[in-house]
């Protein structure tokens, strides 16, 4: 514009005498200035223009990469739901499977719609058992006319012996093409995965699902989810054989004690009969020898009283042995008598009410004067507050008379003997302890038995029938109570027995 300014002032000048040409020159030189305006503005708008281009490039990618954003997002949450809809099935057929111990259930659980909730069309199981032989425990997706071609193709494909040998899992995207077309099409799949069942006992066998969809694609972290499956699916496998066993083990163990308890039961019925033939031997034969004994101890009174004429003292010193004799033959069968009618359950317990003090009194009266001969030391430890017992005195007595006989006779002179009792919550208890020689620990368990007698230094200087702590056993058991005894060889010994309480 300020070019043009200059050439019209000139022309302006130059042309200042020609009023002709001035209005001419006017004319063109507005139009010069309008279209230089025009051509001004048009620059202006060319810049504009080239700005809204560029905001609209910019607008552009930033539009293309929100787009990209968001099919990655979609694809990404895709995968999310299909990686928890995974779980959500992987934790449903874990569940299934682990609440069943029976191997058929197991498999019979892992169905069409297990597989299909798993994301596959196509499934086997195929196990291996003892003797390398194959079955098919579980077919989605593949007709039964397939089924034996499949497991012998698994059995000695070379590619699936690194699954079988070596525990590798294999799948559609960790294999090298041609291995991957061959299982294709083999088992009719576009992409797979075969994963190995391991148990205690090694490969069990392998998992294998595929799709022929080429649209239901597989990732790694599928094969995570389905070599979970393959453990549980082994695990349970196992616990189900683990059971299998120990069911089995448990009827053979059941069917051994049945056979053990009918052996028992047989013996049992033996010892009874045994028994209770011995009882009756012994009754028998114990009335038989009272006739005869009662009259040889009449006669050897009557001779040894003078009643058919003076006798000899040679005979009246033999006379006595056969009396005293005779009296250990009476107090030996009628010790049987009390054991075989204890045992058989004929003796009549006249049970009443006592206080323990009572017979501890009468019966230590009575052996007193053995007491005072050995100068043993006797003492009580018997409160008189204790309750009453429920007992047979004379049988009970008898049971005192026994075990403190026992404990003055094997008792060294000067020794010591003590008599306890205890209220306990549903008995007396009663103790007989002594500084005698004690009894030595293999002989503990036999002195209860009849006839059995502890060998020791005492017993060889004095008769004796083994029959009295038997006897006192009896006696004790059929009060409902019980007795046993502690004791050391040179230490004493102390006899407990339990007597029960009047209720009241």
């Amino acid at each position: 514009m300020e070019f043009l300014t200059n050439i019209f002032q000139g022309m302006v000048i130059e042309d200042l005498f020609n009023l002709g040409g001035l209005a001419v020159s006017f004319a063109a030189v507005t139009l010069a200035l309008i279209l230089m305006s025009k051509i001004d503005q048009i620059q202006q708008l060319k810049k504009s223009l080239e700005k809204l281009k560029r905001a609209f490039d910019e607008l552009d990618e930033q539009a293309k990469l929100i787009v990209k954003t968001d099919l990655a997002l979609n694809k990404t949450q895709e995968e999310l739901d299909k990686k928890v809809a995974s779980l959500y099935t992987l934790h449903k057929i874990s569940r299934l499977i682990s609440t069943t111990l029976d191997e058929d259930e197991i498999f019979r659980r892992i169905n069409e719609q297990a597989v299909s909730e798993l994301g596959f069309e196509k499934g086997l199981i195929i196990m291996r058992g003892t003797q390398e032989e194959f079955s098919c425990k579980v077919c989605v997706g593949y007709p039964e006319s397939q089924i034996e071609n499949l497991v012998n193709t698994l059995r000695h494909e070379a590619i699936f012996s690194h699954c079988l040998r070596e525990g590798r899992s294999l799948s559609s995207f960790n294999l090298i093409a041609a291995d991957r077309e061959k299982i294709s099409r083999l088992f009719l799949v576009t992409s797979f995965l075969a994963t190995p069942i391991l148990t205690q006992d090694g490969i069990s066998g392998v998992l294998f699902l595929g799709n022929a969809s080429g649209q239901l694609a597989l990732t790694e972290g599928d094969e995570e989810l389905i070599s979970i499956l393959a453990n549980q699916l082994g695990q349970s496998l196992e616990n189900a054989k683990l059971f299998e066993e120990a069911f089995h083990s448990k009827l053979e163990l059941e069917s051994k004690i049945h056979e053990r308890t009918k052996e028992l039961s047989n013996a049992l019925e033996e010892v009874k009969r045994i028994s209770k033939m011995k009882s009756e031997f012994i009754s028998a034969v114990s009335h038989e020898l009272r006739t005869p004994l009662t009259s040889i101890k009449g006669y050897a009174s009557i001779l040894m009283a003078g009643k058919v004429g003076e006798i000899p003292a040679a005979v009246k010193e033999r006379l006595d042995k056969i009396n005293k004799h005779s009296d250990s033959l009476v107090k030996l069968i009628n010790d049987l008598l009390d054991i075989t009618r204890i045992e058989s359950g004929k003796a009549e317990m006249k049970l009443e009410p006592h206080h323990i003090n009572e017979i501890i009194y009468s019966v230590t009266d009575l052996l007193q004067p053995q007491l005072k001969e050995k100068e043993i030391q006797f003492k009580t430890e018997v409160s008189q507050d204790l309750p009453s017992v429920l007992i047979d005195r004379d049988q009970i007595e008898r049971v005192f008379i026994n075990l403190l006989g026992n404990a003055i006779k094997f008792t060294p002179s000067g020794g010591w003997i003590k008599i306890s009792a205890v209220d306990k919550a549903d008995f007396m208890e009663v103790a007989i302890a002594d500084s005698g020689i004690g009894i030595s620990e293999q002989d503990i368990p036999k002195i209860f038995e009849e006839f059995y007698r502890v060998d020791n230094q005492f017993n060889q200087t004095l008769k004796g029938t083994g029959l009295g702590l038997s006897l006192v056993k009896y006696i004790v058991e059929a009060h409902q109570g019980k007795i046993w005894v502690n004791s050391q060889l040179n230490k004493g010994s102390v006899f407990y027995f339990t007597l029960p309480k009047l209720k009241k």
